[in-house]
């Protein structure tokens, strides 16, 4: 029995003593966990932050590039309007006709109102004719040879290309000069 409460006495003793220690730790680990809670309460603050600027930033470009998709696919209707145009201008079998030129107008009034629309909601035509090529705005098709222009210059345009509110929509399909080689060379160049 004695034993029995020596041990006792020497746990206990052991238990007071290791309190301590274990205060001092809580105490330490309450003010590690202050600091942690205060680590993510901030790295939380500016993930919100950074959330909010995000959404922020995407409803201005929802509101200013929202009709983008319907812009590129209008496109089509003002190429069509004037591949009709043009189709009805060099049909041979319709020049006979005296309404055609009526006809034609009605098609032109109808072009440029929807142009005037185009320009009215940030669609724009691309600008190429003699122009620089440049391959963010303009896509090559051909190479012509020719000696009156600098190499690279826009020689002619196959289809219009067009911009929304600064970003491209459509690039200009056009014709692009390059140096007409002398005809020796042009020569060993075939061979």
């Amino acid at each position: 029995m004695e034993e029995k409460k020596v041990e006792d006495k020497v746990e206990n003793k052991e238990i007071k003593e290791n309190k301590k220690p274990l205060e001092e730790k809580k105490e330490l680990s309450t003010e590690e966990k202050l600091k942690e809670t205060e680590d993510k309460l901030l790295r939380t603050l500016a993930e919100l932050e950074n959330q909010r600027r995000r959404f922020e930033k995407e409803t201005k470009e929802a509101f200013e590039f929202g009709g983008f998709n319907f812009a590129r696919e209008s496109l089509a209707i003002l190429d069509n309007l004037q591949r009709a145009k043009k189709s009805l201008k060099d049909d041979e079998s319709l020049k006979k006709n005296k309404d055609l030129e009526k006809f034609i107008k009605n098609i032109e009034i109808i072009e440029k109102d929807l142009i005037s629309i185009f320009e009215k909601n940030g669609i724009k035509k691309i600008k190429c004719l003699n122009e620089k090529f440049d391959p963010n705005s303009h896509q090559a098709m051909l190479e012509v040879e020719d000696s009156k222009s600098e190499p690279g210059t826009v020689m002619q345009e196959i289809q219009p290309g067009y911009t929304f509110k600064d970003r491209l929509l459509r690039p200009s399909f056009v014709s692009v000069s390059k140096k007409k080689l002398p005809i020796n060379e042009e020569n060993k160049e075939k061979k």
